[in-house]
């Protein structure tokens, strides 16, 4: 690890930024643990290095040090306790228990995560370290999917047995935890181990209530499996979207890459999308004289329920936002292939339908038929599926590469024609005549004022309001 400059020498870099230096992972992060004053170490260092530095924590003193000829981040604390060693007995995970004095010497391990670190074991400090702090419940699901590491079954079991502590931290920091599962490649993972240790029902009791719910003939599934594989599926197209999309995979790849909200890029947050995405299922479940299952409405239901879900964990608005859409809008793709061939104009509208996260929600739609193989469902069935979904992806990338379609006539304009103040119908007309100017009917101005005419003596027998 990098020199840290002239500090209190009787410091220790601890956490995780040690763990991940021993295991050869890079390092962005070290948390350096001082018996003195942190704002006085956190000074010298900002100091030696040209750094920049603020205060994390008045309750408990720590410090942040970032930039400068820093090569990571330093979070600088007060030591817990009155020794190192007491410090350590406080932490989550043996593998985050260990020290390393910054003047140099022996590494201080009392609680053997060496050891586990040899062993890619994720143990528990001492039994009440979940309940001392219930985020660890979730970043005991991060840390396995993130590290490659195994769940000791000691904490398997301690975690389940505290799971209903989740409901006391600040809902911004199991978001938090919940967000860099999300950003890791196989999240799938942390989800499912999760589901195992019984907390993600703690995070989202929806999901606990289709534990067991029936599905249609199509499923192979209960509500509860079929959103965890959907969630696999997601991740395995995120990763890799050659097998989906052929010769699109690289434009849906650089889509997923873009940033979307709370550091989490928009493949990332497709991910909680396909958690969420039939989390209304188990409130809208009925079944019809016949005995087979329905889920009426549970795309809109859903969609409210995911927005008050972010709400409540605090997100920002464009990740709620976006979210909540892709909840609302992943059934509409596979009602559509029943209509296949489509038109543009009817692709068109559907890609409107779906903005700003059309790439998202075709990957959603894909993964989510690919989860359902019941004993009705036929390879012919997925194969449509997929057809339209290239189509759809190849249609909405050609019309980005074509940028925004401009109104021959403006709005105003328009309104002059038609005598009629401008209003919301304004706006309904202008759409109308860029879905004419999409299908080449309209292309010059003349066609434009001809269309108005027209569309306006349609309406309610030429009564525009």
């Amino acid at each position: 690890m990098a020199r840290l400059g002239p500090i209190a020498t009787d410091g220790w870099v601890v956490g995780g930024g040690l763990r991940d230096a021993m295991l050869g992972r890079p390092v962005a992060d070290v948390d350096l643990a001082v018996p003195g004053d942190p704002a006085a170490v956190a000074r010298t260092l900002a100091r030696a290095h040209r750094a920049g530095r603020f205060r994390l924590s008045h309750a408990f003193g720590a410090w942040r040090v970032h930039g400068g000829s820093l090569p990571f981040t330093v979070d600088v604390v007060a030591v817990q306790g009155s020794s190192i060693e007491d410090d350590l007995t406080r932490r989550d995970f043996t593998v985050n228990a260990m020290a390393m004095p910054v003047a140099g010497g022996g590494l201080v391990d009392p609680h053997g995560g060496l050891r586990d670190l040899e062993r890619r074991t994720l143990r528990l400090v001492r039994p009440s370290a979940l309940r001392d702090d219930p985020v660890r419940l979730v970043r005991l699901a991060r840390l396995a999917v993130q590290l490659g590491f195994d769940a000791d079954p000691r904490a398997r079991a301690q975690a389940r047995a505290d799971a209903g502590e989740l409901a006391r931290p600040a809902p911004e920091r199991v978001m938090g935890e919940i967000a860099r599962i999300a950003r890791q490649a196989e999240a799938w993972r942390g989800f499912e181990l999760l589901d195992d240790l019984r907390v993600l029902g703690v995070i989202w009791p929806q999901l606990e209530a289709g534990r067991g719910l029936e599905q249609t003939p199509y499923h192979h599934l209960d509500v509860l499996g079929h959103t965890l594989e959907v969630v696999r599926r997601t991740c395995e197209i995120a990763a890799d979207p050659e097998p989906a999309f052929r010769s699109l995979a690289r434009r849906v790849a650089e889509r997923l890459s873009e940033p979307l909200a709370d550091e989490l890029t928009r493949g990332q947050g497709l991910v909680l999308g396909a958690v969420m995405h039939d989390m209304a299922k188990p409130a809208t479940a009925a079944r019809t004289p016949e005995g087979r299952m329905t889920f009426m409405g549970h795309d809109r239901l859903g969609a409210e329920m995911a927005d008050a879900w972010c709400r409540g964990m605090r997100t920002s608005t464009r990740l709620r936002e976006t979210i909540a859409l892709m909840v609302l809008r992943h059934l509409s793709l596979g009602f559509l292939v029943h209509r296949q061939p489509l038109s543009l104009r009817q692709i068109d509208r559907y890609l409107r339908a779906t903005a700003p996260a059309e790439v998202e929600i075709v990957v959603l739609s894909v993964a989510d038929r690919l989860a359902t193989r019941g004993p009705r469902t036929t390879e012919a069935q997925i194969v449509r599926h997929l057809d339209l979904a290239r189509q759809v992806l190849a249609t909405h990338f050609e019309l980005v590469d074509r940028g925004p379609i401009r109104p021959i006539v403006p709005g105003d304009r328009l309104a002059r024609l038609l005598d009629r103040p401008a209003g919301r119908w304004t706006a309904e007309l202008l759409e109308a005549l860029r879905e004419e100017q999409l299908v080449g009917r309209v292309t010059t101005p003349a066609q434009a004022e001809r269309f108005a005419v027209a569309w306006a003596a349609s309406r309610e027998g030429g009564t525009i309001g």
